[in-house]
């Protein structure tokens, strides 16, 4: 997670993608409990690969890794060099069984890993895939070819950033091998040559099919995957106890976090609300807004609010007669 997150601006100049929250949660969060829900064991471990975040985002990540009653640690990738580079940054914790996860994406899946496989990339049929790297299948399962990014179609298999590898210590010489020969695919030391090494050496690499993929790339596919986690989980509690709600209708699915005042306003459905943010005579769908903002006068849709954000239009006093138009 040490990239810029340029696609999701302006929002990353201040907060890491990661960090941004859907339905509540940062994405990061979110991301560690549907590993542990779908691998199906304990994380011991979680070992985050950031860029210069500060000491503050430090601590949130390794929060985190505590509340998942796991160890954490933070290890900083100075250079964009790609991801088989990023990876080695926290190659102490290469050993045994390893996940390797990128933290902008968030998966559901009830895919199983075989007790053969040597590793498992969890993959997504699409119809243009060119800004993904891909998979070939062959007859048996596995996995024949791995090509990154390829400006014509090759293969409908996307991988999505999730990955499985039984023995780390392997997965760590193999990267290590792309860098001590300079071994480079489009400017960068890339996973997928590593992982197509692998395969030429017989071990068995199987493709992970997921149900459904989340994005969290840009504004509006944040703004989407918020809408689709509000949906899943819209049987929990959404409204914290402590938000004050006067003269307004809130429409569900809709997450109010800790100390929220909304007033005189239709919030939802699909509308996440940070900690101590308020609203006041606005109507605002389908967005996020993130905490301690104030929102007034304003109908919003599809819209990011970030943090310490004021909003307000002034109210008019109109008295408008039939078939008026104001454009």
């Amino acid at each position: 997670m040490a990239g810029l997150g340029k696609r999701l601006r302006p929002h990353t100049l201040t907060t890491p993608k990661p960090l941004i929250p859907v339905a509540g949660k940062p994405i990061v969060q979110r991301l560690v409990e549907y590993l542990t829900e779908n691998i199906g064991d304990k994380i011991e471990h979680i070992a985050y690969v950031v860029g210069d975040f500060g000491a503050n985002v430090e601590k949130d990540l390794l929060k985190i890794a505590s509340d998942m009653k796991a160890k954490g640690s933070i290890h900083h990738q100075h250079e964009p060099l790609g991801t088989a580079h990023a990876i080695l940054c926290a190659k102490d914790f290469l050993r045994e069984r390893v996940i390797i996860a990128f933290a902008d994406t968030l998966f559901y899946s009830g895919y199983k890993i075989p007790a053969v496989a040597d590793g498992v990339i969890w993959v997504k049929k699409m119809e243009d895939p060119r800004q993904f790297g891909v998979v070939k299948i062959g007859k048996e399962g596995h996995i024949t070819e791995f090509i990154e990014k390829s400006p014509v179609k090759v293969s409908d298999l996307a991988i999505i950033g999730i990955y499985y590898f039984r023995d780390g210590e392997n997965l760590k010489k193999e990267l290590q091998y792309l860098i001590d020969h300079n071994i480079k695919d489009k400017g960068e030391y890339q996973l997928t040559t590593a992982m197509e090494n692998m395969k030429n050496k017989g071990m068995k690499l199987f493709p992970g099919k997921v149900d459904e993929w989340l994005d969290c790339g840009n504004k509006d596919s944040t703004v989407e995957t918020n809408r689709r986690l509000l949906e899943i989980h819209k049987n929990e509690r959404l409204i914290d106890k402590s938000a004050v709600i006067e003269n307004s209708s809130i429409i569900p699915p809709t997450f109010i976090g800790a100390g929220v005042v909304i007033r005189n306003s239709v919030v939802g459905p699909y509308v996440s609300v940070g900690e101590k943010s308020s609203i006041e005579n606005s109507i605002i769908s389908n967005s996020i807004v993130q905490s301690h903002s104030k929102i007034r006068n304003r109908v919003m849709e599809n819209s990011m609010v970030g943090n310490h954000v004021t909003l307000e239009a002034t109210a008019d006093d109109l008295s408008v007669g039939d078939f008026s138009s104001d454009l």
